[in-house]
């Protein structure tokens, strides 16, 4: 139950723009309400593993309300997280900052000196979300560091820098990052299921720092809800906006809400804030730039899996990402983690083919297999598939940009933007893998769709509401503020306008920081 229906800013969605968003906002005086399509979660309501498909997958539908979405387009399959948190519940929990490229790329390029101007954010960010380096190399990263020397390449290798507290294994302690004002923390055990959502509560999840400080100043957070509409009163919301929104987790009867406020942030992730911006524009936001939907990167990532079928080497231990290998000035690997038995994606894996055509691909894929039958064998029946397998994510900065629309029915499409369609098969990506398979003992997989069909995956989608000069090139100017509307704004992966080539959630971290901060204290 809401306690008011007028507020200074909803807030849509509770990411990392949103959380970040929510807490500076409440610093600055202003009343404000976060709607949060997902559920909250406290450590204990977690899964043990991703086999917990209601506790691990968001599929509403059917009653699944978890912390893990997966969306499939014609250019690309998306992993984006659910739930009061959003990403921060599910990612891996790794915070790197970008190399120079990114801030000197796009469509923000000429906006701003953004490597000068973000530094003191990303102090801010790294310490908001608690981020530490790794203090364990465990055995993947160790593989991952001895194909680097076989590479030449060890001394591009470093423990990555994570938002988990350490402390003493399993002790509980008192908020050791806000003077006593936070929620207690306990040391992290190492036990590799940071993805499924860590139930030792040593993750610091946005829950536990932004989100856990704005409710304490007064920040309302609705969970279960999904904003439908966004009705600008004057012809550019100088007088506010009406938002109606109903109820996700109500089985039949889902009666709409409305609520005002005078200012709106858009933070519900490239998924959430281009379905509901596609879906209003011409109806409710005429004034917006045609350019919303377009500029939209999948970080040119690869997912591969690689299984040992030593069954002594346990590659599970370790937090989700432990270490991070430059593989060249544009590429680099990180080794990602599920816990022992969340091996749910098994079912959905083939043998990895460096082959972009379909019929070259189909023909050369059963003779992956047949080359090493007694390790294939082996390694498609591992007894704890999480236990014995590494993802590696690799990431690039080469750009190319797709754009998102609706189609005749509604829902979303993608089409190609500029550049080249993105790829499964990236040439170093493969190369690793095979490298790293060697170095384990084991086998390459990737999942089906990407081996069937040639469309990547990525957990990292970024773009669609991109900043610009003017609303011919971009949805949001250098402030985040939306094009031809009052006090409305768009902290969210959407506002990504390059490709980082790495983990994002500590630049949007940061830029989120950076927004807030030219945001005026409420007049008295």
């Amino acid at each position: 139950m809401l306690k008011k229906d007028n507020y200074d800013y909803v807030i849509i969605g509770s990411g990392f723009g949103g959380s970040v968003s929510a807490l500076r906002l409440a610093e600055k005086g202003y009343s404000v309400l976060v709607i949060e399509k997902g559920k909250r979660w406290e450590a204990k309501d977690f899964g043990q593993s991703n086999w917990n498909l209601k506790k691990w997958l968001w599929f509403p539908q059917i009653g699944w309300y978890g912390i893990q979405k997966l969306t499939a387009f014609r250019h690309v399959s998306i992993l984006s997280g659910t739930g009061v948190g959003g990403g921060s519940l599910v990612y891996a929990n790794t915070l790197p900052k970008p190399k120079s490229a990114f801030f000197n790329h796009g469509s923000w390029a000429e906006l701003a000196d953004w490597e000068k101007e973000l530094n003191p954010f990303y102090d801010t960010a790294w310490k908001m979300l608690g981020a530490a380096k790794n203090t364990k190399l465990c055995p993947a990263d160790l593989k991952i560091l001895e194909v680097g020397k076989q590479m030449g390449l060890d001394s591009t290798f470093e423990p990555t820098k994570v938002s988990v507290y350490f402390g003493e294994a399993g002790k509980t302690v008192k908020d050791p990052y806000f003077d006593g004002k936070g929620p207690d923390r306990t040391g992290c055990t190492h036990c590799g299921e940071c993805m499924t959502g860590c139930r030792h509560d040593a993750k610091n999840t946005l829950d536990k720092n932004y989100l856990y400080l704005a409710e304490k100043l007064g920040v309302e957070i609705l969970p279960e809800h999904e904003v439908l509409d966004i009705i600008p009163q004057g012809k550019n919301g100088e007088n506010g906006y009406e938002i109606v929104f109903n109820r996700v987790t109500a089985f039949l009867y889902k009666p709409k809400t409305k609520i005002n406020a005078k200012g709106v942030v858009f933070s519900g992730g490239v998924l959430g804030t281009m379905k509901l911006l596609l879906k209003i524009k011409n109806k409710r936001l005429p004034n917006m730039s045609n350019r919303l939907g377009d500029m939209v990167r999948s970080n040119n990532e690869s997912l591969i899996a690689t299984t040992t079928v030593d069954s002594n080497l346990v590659l599970s231990d370790g937090v989700a990402i432990g270490s991070i290998l430059d593989v060249d000035e544009h590429t680099h690997v990180e080794p990602t983690r599920y816990g022992k038995g969340s091996g749910i994606w098994r079912i959905s894996m083939m043998p990895m083919v460096t082959e972009p055509n379909f019929f070259l691909r189909m023909l050369k894929m059963p003779f992956i297999p047949l080359s090493m039958p007694i390790k294939w064998i082996r390694g498609m029946f591992v007894r704890d598939w999480g236990k014995s397998t590494i993802f590696l994510l690799v990431m690039q900065h080469l750009d190319s940009t797709l754009r998102i629309r609706l189609n005749i029915f509604g829902r979303m499409k993608t089409g190609i933007d500029s550049g080249k369609a993105p790829s499964a098969f990236i040439p170093e990506a493969h190369a690793f893998a095979k490298k790293y398979a060697k170095a384990i003992n084991g086998i390459a997989q990737v999942i089906l769709m990407e081996t069937i069909t040639g469309i990547p995956s990525t957990a990292h989608i970024l773009g669609g509401a991109c900043m610009g000069k003017d609303k011919d090139h971009g949805v949001i100017d250098s402030q985040n503020r939306v094009f031809g509307y009052d006090n409305m704004y768009v902290f969210d992966g959407s506002m990504i306008s390059a490709n980082p080539g790495v983990n994002p959630s500590l630049s949007i971290t940061a830029i989120s920081e950076r927004g807030m901060s030219l945001i005026p204290n409420k007049s008295k």
